[in-house]
């Protein structure tokens, strides 16, 4: 019997974009932030922007390989801003909040329909609420929750960051399940990727997997399509969850 529903964060509680232009912004945010801190980043926000999509996908590489998440001073220093020789040291007394504008300013983040009332309903139905989340910020996902004004119906809320442990690996889950009180058969999980979330849940052994349709992140899942990781059900709104768990 399923006792609780843990979701994703980014492309299932929230979608996100990249509009023209955005790159650009964001690199002159943090050229400005690191010059308050005292910091130069020489060659301006072009290129800035160039490194720092490059160097983004280089650690999301690495990181989904090992599935372990740095410490947020180790990801800017030895990853995103290599190039600029800042020592870790340097980086350290601000890089939660870089990391912070990393995962709240960069996309341009639009929450999903429904969001609040499918987990009020949820909530009604006597289940528990919670999130497991790959993000190098520990601080972002509860900032988003009280956002959208669910921070309050999540009995746990699990980041890679926090943990340094990413999905697909069972041990974020298992971290899940003891903050939970919960066992595996006991849960279900509801994410948009089948690289990280539906692969992530059969590995756990949860009893449930619910997967949203997320067209934007389609090509990180190319070539698993028929790797035999399937959802239990797929989805194009939140609101078809209390259904689904009720059939």
């Amino acid at each position: 019997m399923i006792k609780a529903v843990l979701f994703d964060l980014g492309g299932t509680l929230h979608k996100s974009s990249s509009p023209p232009g955005r790159d650009l912004w964001f690199a002159q945010r943090l050229i400005e932030r690191f010059s308050d801190y005292g910091i130069k980043l020489e060659g301006g926000a072009e290129l800035l922007a160039g490194r720092l999509a490059i160097n983004s996908e280089v650690y999301k590489h690495e990181s989904e390989v090992t599935l372990q998440e740095l410490p947020s001073a180790q990801i800017w220093s030895d990853y995103y801003l290599r190039e600029y020789g800042l020592e870790r040291e340097r980086i350290e007394p601000f890089a939660e909040e870089l990391s912070f504008l990393y995962d709240y300013e960069r996309p341009c983040v639009m929450r999903r329909e429904h969001l609040k009332e499918t987990m009020m309903e949820l909530k009604a139905m006597g289940l528990h609420l919670g999130v497991i989340s790959n993000i190098i910020s520990r601080s972002v996902v509860r900032h988003f929750l009280a956002e959208y004004g669910i921070e309050a119906l999540m009995d746990c809320v699990i980041t890679s960051a926090e943990t340094g442990i990413r999905k697909p690996s069972p041990e974020i889950f298992r971290i899940a399940e003891k903050a939970m009180g919960l066992k595996p058969e006991e849960l279900c999980y509801v994410g948009d990727t089948i690289s990280r979330d539906v692969i992530g849940t059969r590995n756990a052994g949860w009893a449930m997997m619910i997967q949203i349709r997320n067209p934007s992140i389609a090509h990180r899942d190319a070539g698993l399509e028929h790797s035999g990781y399937m959802p239990d059900a797929l989805i194009e709104d939140l609101a078809e969850i209390p259904s689904v768990l009720k059939r």
